[in-house]
């Protein structure tokens, strides 16, 4: 939006004759008369404002002698017409714009013309405090929570669709709950047993070291990291007396009336043959093969 201001008031030169001088247009004797010199020509004051004088592009009367003049643009107002298309404000000594041929104040050209806030749909005044995010502008007061409806102002936001959201609102509406703290998961997290955890939430139960991206184990809803899980958690195997974890070689196992052993240890005290879903008796803390219990 451009912004003029007006030249002035216009004068023409005037004075009065000692000597015989006659107007231009009526050959008046303009001997101690006002007159007005126009383009080189002697005019009198009557002549000017009948054949002389620019029209007021407000009233459509002429701009007499007398009268202050305003032009902007090749048209001419009197002061008292200089004034606001829309509230009739006189811009004689006033910043104005044009808009659609027509002067405005600086108000009224913004309400024209000016970029509307996204909420009210009212026009955003220059100067005023204002938010623009994606092209889009809001009066300060405007821009505000979907949810809890306070303003935003200069704290961080999340949106969903068009929505905006405070961040504890988005938090609590759309973000997943840690099952351990039961706080908002905002960034990040991991997913196990399709349950949402915080990285810094999903540790061991024991030694409280983090989980994420190790081996770890779980017993009772309890996860516990390999070591621990070793040396506080795991039964003993009844054959080689090492904790039985469930990794790498020892992942499978045999359970018998309370006693576990590593699938590999499982095997006759004897003679050493694997008992694994074969027949076998148990003896004491010992497990033989029928033809080895036999002997026994």
């Amino acid at each position: 939006m451009s912004f003029y201001r007006h030249s002035g008031p216009r004068s023409y030169l005037s004075a009065t004759m000692t000597d015989r001088f006659d107007c231009f247009y009526c050959r008046d004797n303009l001997h101690g008369k006002k007159y007005v010199q126009k383009d080189e020509k002697h005019v009198c004051v009557r002549c000017f404002d009948k054949l002389c004088a620019n029209t007021c592009a407000e009233c459509r009367r002429p701009i007499g002698v007398d009268a202050k003049e305003l032009h902007h643009k090749n048209r001419y107002w009197h002061e008292g017409c200089f004034r606001c298309a829309k509230c009739y404000k006189p811009l004689a000594s006033e910043s104005f714009s044009t808009t659609d041929n027509k002067i405005m104040c600086e108000k009224c050209g913004a309400r024209q013309e000016g970029t509307r806030c996204q909420a009210c749909y009212k026009v955003v005044m220059p100067g005023t405090k204002n938010v623009e995010y994606k092209h889009k502008v809001w009066h300060e007061e405007c821009f505000t929570c979907f949810s809890c409806k306070q303003p935003i102002g200069s704290q961080s936001f999340l949106t969903k669709g068009e929505d905006i959201y405070c961040v504890p609102c988005h938090e609590t509406k759309f973000s997943k709950h840690c099952v351990c703290c039961k706080e908002a998961i905002t960034s990040g997290g991991i997913t196990y047993q399709d349950k949402p955890w915080h990285s810094e939430c999903f540790v061991c139960d024991t030694c409280r070291k983090p989980l994420a991206g190790t081996r770890f184990t779980a017993q009772e809803e309890k996860m516990y990291c390999v070591d621990c899980f070793k040396t506080t958690v795991a039964k003993k195997c009844c054959g080689c007396q090492n904790p039985i974890t469930g990794f790498g070689r020892g992942t499978n196992v045999v359970n018998y009336e309370g006693n576990s052993w590593h699938e590999y240890c499982f095997n006759c005290k004897k003679c050493s043959l694997s008992l694994a879903n074969k027949r076998f008796v148990l003896n004491g803390e010992n497990i033989y093969c029928a033809d080895c219990a036999k002997k026994l």
